[in-house]
């Protein structure tokens, strides 16, 4: 699939302005509250209609307001995943899962009812009402009923950000599900910097009603423009194989393209690709192999670049294998090292840094 959108609307002082292009796999429109994500969204969805504007699905025109098209939003064949769940609260799970089914096309309903029930992990909830769920399970339902429409395309408006840490590690999972499991193409709408690495294939990041830039979550949660307007975060993002787990410890070790990496145990499998984000703040830079050390990560590598910041830190780019880590560290520190491109060094971090 191919998604292409252009638009430009004025509400109130704010402008938004902005454009990307994806090609499948999940969007993150991402940025802070305000920068335009959700307004962006709305268009899409034919929710809104922009002062100018154009989008595209496969080359089919939804929205072009120089020919005056605009596609209604109940004929663009696509699901929405607000916020909040916004359930029936008098139909039970299987009513609110058969009412999105409705909005298929007929040959396609019914068909993937089981294999949604079993992908977001909610049988046990069919017979219940919105009422008498967690926050959680209303998402996962949401979702359920959502793609029981078959969409061309799922728009998910920051679906974690009213429930707490808890309920988001419940939900987690099942959102890669979704992205591994199915061909649905999903625009999800995120703040958060730990969504967004873990769950997108492509990010698009907004700022004040325009995109700053776009790229591979690693290109963009470690690249320049992300880290002007949000240092803390800032840091690497690795894909891996899970290759054992050590139920006893809670630890998972995963194989990196040239080394190992331990991280607490998220419930992992061995045997699955998952990412790590690791943020620069948390990486030490040595230039012997360090002993005496609790930290479980030393990996070993090469400087591919520094970078002054002018505040008296050093940004330090460290090549392991086919994979980069990135560092911040003081620049006295830096000095005192003696570090320099291409000079061999260990980079140690600590395996409570990644947490999921």
């Amino acid at each position: 699939m191919t998604l292409i959108v252009e638009a430009r609307q004025k509400l109130g002082e704010f402008v938004l302005d902005a454009g990307f292009a994806s090609q499948g796999g999940v969007t993150a429109l991402f940025g802070r509250s305000g920068s335009g994500k959700t307004s962006l969204i709305r268009i899409i969805a034919g929710l809104s209609k922009p002062d100018d504007g154009r989008l595209t699905v496969d080359g089919d025109v939804l929205l072009d307001t120089e020919k005056r098209v605009f596609v209604p939003k109940h004929r663009r064949r696509f699901g929405y995943v607000f916020q909040e769940g916004r359930l029936f609260p008098h139909l039970t799970v299987r009513q609110n899962l058969n009412y999105g089914g409705w909005f298929a096309p007929k040959a396609a309903r019914g068909e993937n009812f089981d294999r949604i029930v079993e992908l977001l992990g909610i049988g046990a909830l069919l017979d219940r009402r919105p009422g008498k769920l967690s926050g959680g399970e209303k998402q996962r339902v949401a979702i359920g009923r959502a793609l029981l429409s078959a969409p061309r395309l799922l728009l998910m408006d920051e679906p974690l950000a009213a429930l707490d840490d808890e309920r988001k590690a419940e939900i987690l999972p099942y959102l890669e599900r979704l992205r591994d499991e199915t061909s649905t193409p999903i625009v999800y709408v995120s703040h958060s910097v730990a969504e967004v690495a873990r769950l997108a294939d492509s990010v698009v990041m907004m700022k004040d009603g325009r995109v700053e830039a776009a790229g591979t979550p690693s290109e963009i949660l470690g690249g320049s423009v992300f880290l002007s307007s949000d240092r803390r975060d800032a840091g690497a993002v690795m894909t891996g194989i899970v290759e054992t787990v050590d139920v006893a410890h809670r630890l998972a070790t995963i194989r990196l393209s040239a080394a190992l990496i331990v991280v607490p145990d998220a419930h992992v499998e061995e045997g699955r690709t998952v990412r790590v984000q690791i943020p620069e703040r948390d990486v030490m830079v040595a230039t012997q192999r360090p002993e005496g050390l609790s930290a479980l990560n030393i990996l070993e590598g090469v400087i591919a670049s520094m970078e002054p910041d002018g505040e008296g830190m050093t940004r330090i780019r460290i090549r392991c294998g086919e994979d980069v880590v990135l560092a911040r560290i003081t620049a006295l520190s830096a000095e005192r090292l003696g570090l320099t491109p291409e000079k061999p060094v260990f980079a140690v971090i600590k395996t409570v840094a990644l947490e999921r």
